[in-house]
């Protein structure tokens, strides 16, 4: 019975630390019976692990593509594109996927009442060389408020290090690495919402 409950014990815990979040303010259960959001992104001053800013960061790799014609430019624009074109797709496909009645569901629509607004405050890359890989993390802040009053904030939520599901052993493709976080980070907001159902 003992070893039982430790086991269970260990589990919560393990549960409570994989989530890594904070509930900054308001309440996750403000949104019980909320079933479709506005989603939208932000990504202005995130900093990028290691750099004191995200242009230092930029300005760092493109540095060390400059032998390459073409190579710089392409990673500048790479990074911004991945936003739109991997980032946020990846988080609402993956969030509508967890809820496979439909229970829930976000999509770009500001005509919904409901706003969940996820700002991207950290991103740490990853790497896959041939002999090692890391898999991309991010931090962000969710914040949930009515669309048309944007002061009522029913909860403000941090995930800290929101670590990328694995796409296969080695994802060389830095965008597809840290949209892999992007799914984690969906993944953790859903464990939440599941709650309330």
């Amino acid at each position: 019975m003992k070893k039982s409950v430790v086991l269970l014990f260990l589990f919560f815990i393990s549960v409570a630390s994989a989530q890594r979040f904070d509930v900054l303010s308001g309440k996750v259960s403000n949104l019980k019976g909320i079933a479709a959001y506005n989603v939208t992104f932000d990504y202005t001053n995130l900093k990028v692990d290691g750099f004191e800013t995200e242009e230092a960061y930029l300005a760092d790799k493109m540095d060390k593509r400059k032998e390459v014609e073409g190579e710089s430019e392409k990673f500048r624009k790479d990074w911004y594109k991945d936003r739109e074109n991997k980032y946020e797709p990846k988080f609402m496909e993956y969030f509508n996927k967890r809820f496979e009645k439909g229970e829930i569901k976000c999509e770009k629509n500001s005509d919904l009442q409901y706003t969940m607004s996820i700002k991207t405050t950290w991103i740490y890359p990853g790497y896959s060389v041939v002999a090692a890989a890391q898999p991309a993390k991010i931090s962000a802040v969710i914040t949930i408020v009515e669309t048309a009053n944007p002061k009522n904030i029913l909860v403000e939520m941090e995930f800290d290090k929101s670590i990328g599901l694995a796409q296969g052993t080695f994802e060389f493709d830095q965008g597809d690495r840290i949209a892999g976080a992007y799914e984690k980070l969906a993944k953790n907001m859903v464990m939440q919402l599941k709650r309330f159902l």
